[in-house]
């Protein structure tokens, strides 16, 4: 208890009634949650079974009991501590027969949900590839998020998925469980409400055995949980929860932050105790996070503070492009390397890039491989490693190489195009007998009674494609570009659409991985030096080390904190991120305000924002802005550099701001900065004329021949006839 400050001290000591302790970033929440558990304990309040204290993951959960049996100096195995879906299903398995279980009940995974409603649209005739069961599977579970039964799921929340038929499948769905003794993650919670709501003595039972309730990370709880929490807390009203508003940002798997901002309705006469002081962070960076949070309607409100002195600001950076991002990066990386931090070495442990989109990581593993600089992609695999972009490479790989038998094994019935194990199975036979690769068997059974004709015509389709792929590639000749093959590819073999089609998560960002696929094809002559750089990337591993920098998404690094943190990719549309705020308005984009903020708090000694005045986007080069979030910061605390020529604007900001770009189209080359401020009187195309001479970073010289809008015409002189953005040109006397 010495060792909390004040507010630490009323959180722990504040036993009687509803609490709730808004922890900022970094302000010692979890000492404060274990400190107050063991207080509980050895103050004779309550005895270990009747507390209960829930977790968001194992680790937590796990983390808690150990701190917690070292301050109260024994084992804490009596206390039901654990994540809601471990303590949910304890409750299950000991009144299972009340919701038509036995307690040995067994629970599914991911694939065997999915795998279980396969069967049921199968047994319905309902077309797997128009309605993918994964797709309603993930509906079907941010249903149970939501508490929904299938007898209170709406016709409006169903709509037309599955033909109009989902409600029915939930239910046969719910139903088959009970057959097989079953229950999947959602049904954990969901059991437990209907237990408790159909039988008053059971609920009453637990009401009066948990006389205290902790919560860890409150804001990150759904509908389902919120109401597990609220029906248990009734009796004694002693529940305390910690979490932090300004730090919900898992609205897409079912967070609501309305739970905590509505906490004093919920339990009336509700102490808030808020954890201000911070004990990460420097104050440059504390007072842009906390500038930054304060554009939010939707929260509670706090300040960050600290009372250690200096500190550098926050740096702002902007650059030409996405490679100049990561030569900045890199170069900064090896600058602490070099010389350390007060005297000090830095780890690249210590060092951390937080990206907004997966497909971001790319140019820095790219960058970071050439310099043999270490790292690891946390949360996921390396770019190169994703099975979208395996998939793609597989494609690639058997039109430079039919003979690769891994290859077109892997992509074979990839998109689904009914060619299953069992033929497979027969043109392994047939290679071994013929001494030949798959790719060679496939064409010569084609041509044969074998198999069956719907079989030997899909995959007859599929050599026919990769012989077209194939005499279209040229590879350095007289041919298709290799980037331009690779996006045939994909859309010709329906993968591209298979990605559009499903409806998960992770398709958007997939289908952002393999655009950023085509734009690192570019790099490279042909298709040849190509596959042997993934060759060479795939082959480098974390050999180096534990020692190494981290990339990781936004989202991943909640939780985490580094020395040195490095926020790449700050421009409208990439961060915030356009698809949230077009499907959630103003919702969508104070979550991604709170990812900003998330962000800029997980650095201790050093943070870095960059941006880009060009960035390909869909394959496409444009013209970027910064995000709104750089205007957001105070200026005060931050310290704003760019390149020579890349933006004007906010002069507040330090000579760039949400300013009209003035960058147009990179490539291998970058375009010249000099005297660029001259060149802005043409990004309006009345400032254009044809007949009018310009250059084009990717194209080169060229004379206007139409002007549309803000599109232009142009006959250049070695590219031949393009239509492009007239931000994307400079009068040739500038360039």
């Amino acid at each position: 208890m010495t060792q909390l400050n004040s507010p630490q001290r009323e959180a722990v000591e504040a036993l009687d009634g509803p609490v709730l302790v808004l922890a900022g970033a970094g302000t010692g929440k979890t000492r404060v949650l274990t400190t107050r558990l063991a207080h509980l304990l050895r103050r004779g309040h309550a005895r270990p079974y009747q507390v209960l204290a829930v977790t968001f993951t194992n680790r937590a959960a796990r983390e808690m009991r150990e701190r917690v049996g070292g301050l109260v100096g024994g084992p804490a195995e009596a206390i039901w501590l654990g994540t809601f879906h471990a303590l949910g299903a304890r409750i299950v398995r000991r009144h299972a027969e009340l919701v038509g279980l036995q307690s040995n009940f067994t629970i599914l995974d991911a694939d065997d949900q999915v795998r279980l409603l396969k069967q049921l649209l199968a047994a319905e005739n309902i077309d797997d590839k128009r309605w993918p069961a994964r797709v309603l599977m993930g509906v079907i579970q941010r249903w149970k998020d939501r508490a929904l039964t299938p007898d209170k799921v709406s016709a409006a929340d169903a709509g037309d998925l599955a033909g109009g038929r989902l409600i029915d499948l939930y239910r046969d769905y719910q139903d088959r469980l009970k057959t097989l003794n079953a229950a999947d993650f959602g049904d954990l919670l969901l059991h437990n409400l209907t237990i408790f709501g159909e039988n008053p003595e059971v609920l009453a039972e637990y009401q009066e055995r948990f006389q205290y309730i902790l919560v860890d990370e409150y804001q990150d709880t759904n509908v389902a949980q919120y109401l597990w929490l609220r029906l248990l807390a009734q009796k004694h009203q002693n529940i305390a929860c910690v979490g932090d508003d300004d730090q919900s940002i898992y609205a897409w798997r079912g967070a609501e932050v309305g739970n905590i901002l509505r906490f004093e309705e919920d339990f009336p006469g509700a102490k808030v105790v808020r954890l201000e002081q911070n004990y990460r962070s420097t104050g440059p960076i504390l007072g842009a996070a906390s500038g930054l949070i304060t554009r939010n309607e939707g929260r509670l409100g706090k300040t960050l503070w600290t009372e250690a002195d200096g500190g550098e600001k926050v740096r702002i950076r902007g650059v030409w492009d996405g490679e100049e991002e990561a030569r900045t990066v890199s170069d900064r990386i090896e600058s602490i390397q070099r010389n350390g931090r007060d005297g000090k070495p830095v780890a690249l442990n210590e060092i951390a890039i937080l990206v907004r989109a997966g497909f971001q990581t790319r140019e820095f593993e790219e960058r970071f491989l050439t310099l043999g600089l270490p790292y690891r992609v946390v949360g996921g695999p390396r770019f190169y490693e994703r099975q979208e972009l395996r998939d793609a490479l597989a494609y690639l790989r058997v039109i430079q190489q039919p003979d690769d038998d891994l290859a077109f094994e892997r992509i074979v019935n990839r998109p689904k195009r009914g060619i299953g194990n069992t033929t497979v199975q027969t043109l392994h036979v047939a290679a071994r007998a013929t001494g030949t690769s798959l790719y060679r068997a496939a064409a010569e059974l084609v041509t044969t009674d074998e198999l069956r004709p719907n079989t030997r015509s899909s995959l007859g389709n599929l050599i026919a494609d990769f012989e077209r792929w194939r005499a279209l590639s040229g590879d350095g000749r007289e041919g298709l570009a290799h980037s331009e093959l690779a996006e045939m590819v994909l859309d010709e073999s329906g993968y591209t659409e298979m990605l559009m089609n499903d409806k998960s998560p992770e398709a958007p960002g997939r289908l952002e991985n393999l655009k950023e696929l085509v734009v690192a094809m570019e790099e490279f002559e042909n298709l040849t030096g190509f596959l042997e750089h993934v060759s060479l990337v795939m082959e480098n591993t974390e050999a180096a080390g534990s020692d190494l920098v981290n990339i990781m998404t936004l989202h991943s690094a909640k939780g985490l904190e580094f020395d040195t943190v490095f926020l790449p990719g700050w421009e409208e549309g990439l961060f915030p991120h356009q698809r949230n705020m077009d499907e959630n308005g103003l919702a969508g984009l104070e979550e991604e305000r709170r990812l900003a903020y998330v962000g800029l708090t997980r650095a201790k000694r050093e943070a870095t924002i960059l941006f880009a005045a060009n960035r390909r986007v869909h394959g496409q080069w444009q013209s970027a802005i910064p995000s709104r979030f750089v205007d957001e910061l105070p200026p005060e605390h931050v310290d704003v550099d760019s390149e020579p020529g890349v933006y004007a604007g906010n002069q507040d900001m330090g000579g760039f701001g949400r300013g009209r770009a003035l960058g147009y189209g990179g490539g291998q080359s970058r375009a010249p900065k000099r005297d660029m401020e001259a060149s802005l009187i043409h990004a309006d195309p009345q400032g254009f004329g044809i007949g009018e001479r310009v250059f084009h970073q990717k194209f080169g010289y060229g004379r206007i021949t139409a002007i549309d809008a803000n599109k232009l015409a142009i006959a250049f002189e070695k590219a031949g006839d393009k239509k492009v953005l007239d931000s994307f040109v400079v009068p040739a006397d500038a360039a």
